[in-house]
């Protein structure tokens, strides 16, 4: 799963002779790649010899030796005596070969291991004279010193006679020194290290799938996994009884605590001291434990992470998973534990960090202290930490003597509010059930409600159960109905219905000012204003007025509620991009301490500026710690996985692009999001397009419009073309399948929509393009360049460099048709100069196919099958392709790739499907330029 170019690298060595070495840590997936190189080779008529070393024997000589002897065949070793194969006097007859080889009871000091050495040579010497020989030795930590000489001898030997190896062990890039103190090793010099990274998410999505679980979860059991698959596996058997509506953490089984506990009883004591520490501290890195008094803190970190324990990421330390971090804290005794976090509070570098550890190295009952947490977590609120905050105010509720209670009930309400901001599930689950389970007040029951909304993300809709309560425990106070219903607006607004959005919202203002809550007030208003938005009226400008004449909210995790991120978002909207960066950046500087929503949108937001400006390197970078973000806070990813999506098309890759937007509109569709299932089939069609699957891309973008067209009209706000701007795309993609009088209509009515407003000038850009397509088609190419024309001068103004790249590739297509090449290459130039400037690397390497085929005087046509193949299919799947385009048999596929029959055809079945096609005849003529059939590369 997710190995196909491992497996290729694997394949490709062994083709030449040569062997190889797989290193990573353990349930990394080092077996299977060996299952599957062995399958393969197998499948070709080779012999393949296999062995696993075990810790138990490694100290028993020749034992690995004796696997392998064993499986050699019969007609090998009937007639060789037992002294040329050993060295050994010859056994008593009923000795097996594996006694033969030392095992057996008599006196092992005379065994000549390098007569077993050159035995064994010359049995693999024969088996090479009838066909290859495939050595695969697994955890080869724990092989033998002498079963190790005898492999490497023999390789060395005949590796050009066809013996080669695949070598898996733990050792860290293949080279460092190993678990256990064991020495890595190499079947050949010239061997090939490759280590096995961790699988994706989309990858770990795919394992996955037969499992049924929420998108959502399994984005989270990446994130605690490291994208380890045993590991994965491992956690979610937590789940596979129980299907979640909505994320919430799962009890940790007991096959997972097995798994830490036998991989932390690999390490010496000094480095479990080393791992607790970093249990202990809330942002461990190397530097930071070496300065606790941790000398050897790089060593054990990296023996940790050779076993699967954890990871280093961006300079810090993440156990995989987190409940590595419980299982070190619950083996160490109180007195221990203080000491360990007195050393951590006189290094870590914040106040709030300090205050931290010197509470946990004093468990008793202590009110000041207490007080001075609590007064640390306001500071860390502040600043926009809330996971420290809400660690900072559980703890004074855990220092906080029994009297009085209240006071203890005040401060795990503040927890469980500042965990939901900043992405602590775990936390807030527990605390929201202490709260509950106490002599808790409404107002402090309908807190801990709110965070479990707050907690859910874009799932608001599956949440009825925790709203009923809230409105009971509320019980028409205003101050408490009013936040109540400001989620549930936005709930209504998530699952598509924008009128019941507005009138709860209309009821959270008014609850707001009766209970003269102006930062309610302003979140009301600002909300308002985006239902407007989104539904495409221009009474938006006047309540978000309305909310800026207000006292700025605090920043209190809710930063993108507050009417400064909505006028940000509504300058993105109205193209004022320039303005709408600023003011992100500088949102992004007062969030960017925290791990929350808050800061997934205001990163998610500065992607999209960055990619509609040209900035793609910028674009993608956003977008990857949005997504980040997203996985390791347990947020909802179908929002980060769009903005995603949206950065691989300008600057990135296609094919990734249409699997972000793939997982993104099931994670939506499963929490009923309708704004952002819209936006990814948005994102999803155009990719399908640009891969050259244009029915697909067309008939994904008509499903926007199904979403709008329900009984209960459900999503019509995602029509508006400003807002999501997929009209001109859709019309473009209808005109290259010669739907062109649809596409005219389509233009039509999205011009009778935005009407004559001066706001979001960009849409009129867009769907210019569009008619100029028309009306190209409709064979008015002047009147089509001029309008290119009018619209790439108007995305200049606008600063959209891309948009305006497009347009000119659009002008030379049309100017080709009318046999017009000077000015076709020019505006094929100017836009790849465009492209290249902004590293948009698609748009570029179409621009550089279309001055390919001008070049070569051919008409404009689909894509040549490198610029296809390179988005839709992987390099595996490439190779297939070019050689059954170019007539070869799948029986000579399959030998010419080291491959099975049966591999060669379901990949062919996989290639015909994502190239949109049916035939080899089909495939050859892809190859030589033309395309038969529906597969046609969209001219974009």
């Amino acid at each position: 799963m997710g190995r196909s170019a491992l497996l290729a690298s694997i394949e490709a060595r062994l083709a030449a002779n040569g062997s190889v070495v797989l290193t990573g840590p353990s349930g990394i997936g080092k077996t299977a790649l060996l299952e599957a190189a062995g399958a393969a080779a197998a499948a070709r008529g080779e012999l393949v010899l296999r062995v696993a070393g075990t810790e138990t024997e490694r100290w028993v000589p020749c034992s690995g030796l004796a696997e392998l002897l064993d499986q050699l065949p019969d007609t090998v070793t009937a007639d060789l005596p037992r002294e040329r194969l050993t060295g050994l006097p010859a056994p008593h007859p009923a000795a097996t070969g594996e006694r033969a080889l030392g095992r057996s009871s008599a006196d092992r000091s005379g065994m000549d291991h390098v007569a077993c050495r050159l035995a064994f040579r010359g049995l693999l010497a024969r088996c090479a004279g009838d066909r290859p020989v495939l050595l695969l030795v697994d955890d080869a930590q724990w092989v033998d010193t002498e079963s190790v000489h005898a492999v490497r001898y023999a390789v060395r030997r005949l590796g050009s006679r066809g013996v080669r190896a695949v070598v898996a062990g733990p050792w860290p890039d293949g080279l460092a020194a190993g678990d256990g103190g064991s020495t890595p090793w190499a079947p050949a010099p010239d061997a090939l290290h490759l280590p096995v990274p961790p699988l994706g998410p989309d990858e770990l999505a795919e394992m996955f799938d037969s499992y049924g679980l929420p998108v959502r979860v399994v984005n989270t059991l990446h994130s605690d996994s490291g994208g380890n698959p045993y590991l994965a596996l491992a956690l979610g058997g937590a789940f596979t009884d129980r299907i979640p509506r909505h994320w919430r953490p799962a009890p940790l089984p007991q096959r997972v605590q097995a798994v830490i506990a036998e991989r932390l009883a690999r390490l010496p004591a000094q480095a479990h001291e080393t791992l607790l520490m970093a249990a202990l501290a809330i942002r461990p890195t190397t530097d930071l434990l070496a300065r606790a008094g941790r000398a050897e803190a790089a060593r054990d970190i990296r023996r940790a992470a050779v076993l699967g324990l954890l990871i280093t990421e961006g300079g810090g330390i993440r156990f995989t998973p987190p409940a590595v971090g419980t299982v070190l804290a619950e083996s160490a005794d109180a007195q221990h534990l203080a000491r360990v976090h007195r050393a951590l509070a006189a290094v870590v570098p914040d106040a709030a960090g300090r205050a931290r550890h010197r509470a946990l190295a004093d468990p008793g009952p202590n009110a000041e202290l207490a007080h001075s947490l609590v007064t640390a977590a306001e500071q860390a609120v502040r600043q926009g930490s809330h996971r420290m905050a809400a660690e900072l105010y559980r703890l004074a509720a855990d220092r906080s003597p029994a009297d009085p209670a209240a006071e203890r009930l005040e401060w795990l309400v503040a927890a469980a509010e500042t965990g939901a901001n900043g992405g602590l599930p775990d936390l807030v689950h527990r605390v929201a059930e202490a709260v509950l389970a106490a002599d808790a007040t409404r107002a402090q029951r309908v807190r801990v409600r709110l965070a479990l909304l707050d907690l859910s993300g874009q799932g608001l809709a599956e949440m009825g159960e925790v709203f009923a309560a809230a409105l009971v425990d509320a019980d028409g106070d205003a101050a408490l109905l009013g936040p109540l219903r400001l989620r549930m607006a936005l709930g209504a607004l998530l699952n598509g219905a924008p009128d019941l959005a507005e009138q709860e919202a209309d009821g959270a203002l008014a609850h707001a000012q009766e209970a003269g809550d102006t930062a309610l007030e302003a979140k009301a208003l600002a909300l308002r204003a985006n239902i407007s938005l989104v539904e495409g009226r221009d009474d938006y400008v006047s309540d978000l007025e309305r909310a800026e004449r207000l006292p700025e909210p605090p920043l209190d995790g809710q930063m993108h509620m507050t009417p400064r991120y909505i006028a940000a978002y509504c300058a993105i909207a109205e193209d004022r991009l320039p303005e709408a960066r600023a003011e992100l950046l500088r949102m992004l500087a007062l969030v960017e301490r925290g791990s929350g929503e808050e800061v997934v949108h205001v990163l998610r937001n500065l992607s999209e500026v960055a990619a509609r400006t040209g900035r793609c390197r910028e674009a993608l970078d956003f977008a990857d710690r949005a997504m980040r973000i997203a996985e390791q806070a347990a947020l909802s990813p179908g929002p980060a996985w769009y903005q995603g999506a949206l950065a691989e098309l300008a600057g990135g890759s296609i094919r990734r692009a249409v699997s972000l937007a793939e997982r993104g509109l099931r994670a939506s569709e499963q929490e009923n999001d309708v704004i952002f299932q819209s936006r990814l089939l948005h994102v999803l069609g155009v990719a399908r397009m640009r891969i050259g699957d244009v029915r697909a891309g067309v008939d994904t973008l008509w499903r926007i419009d199904a979403l709008g067209s329900a009984p209960d009209e459900r999503g019509r706000g995602m029509r508006c073309p400003m807002v999501l701007r997929w009209h001109g795309d859709l019309a473009q993609g209808l005109v290259a399948l010669g739907e062109v009088e649809r596409a005219e209509e389509v233009v039509r009515a999205a011009r009778a929509v935005i009407g004559g407003r001066a706001r979001g000038a960009g849409v009129t850009g867009l769907l210019d393009r569009a008619e100029a397509c028309v009306l190209g088609a409709r064979g008015e190419p002047d009147d089509a360049v001029a309008l290119l024309r009018q619209a790439a001068a108007l995305f200049e103004r606008l600063g959209q460099p891309l948009e305006m790249g497009h347009c000119l590739l659009e002008q030379a297509r049309i100017e080709r048709r009318r046999r017009r090449a000077g000015a076709a290459r020019k505006a094929a130039a100017d836009a790849l100069e465009i492209f290249l400037r902004c590293g948009a690397r698609p748009w570029a390497e179409q621009a550089r196919h279309r001055l390919a085929r001008l070049d070569m005087g051919l008409q404009d046509g689909p894509a040549p099958f490198g610029a296809v193949a390179q988005a839709a299919l992987t390099e595996g799947e490439r190779r297939i392709a070019v050689l059954v385009g170019q007539g070869a048999t799948n029986q000579q596929v399959a030998n010419r790739l080291f491959l099975s029959v049966k591999t060669v055809e379901a990949s062919l079945t996989r290639i015909y499907r994502k190239l949109g096609i049916r035939s080899r005849s089909q495939l050859g003529s892809l190859l030589g330029g033309g395309l038969e059939g529906p597969g046609a590369t969209l001219s974009r």
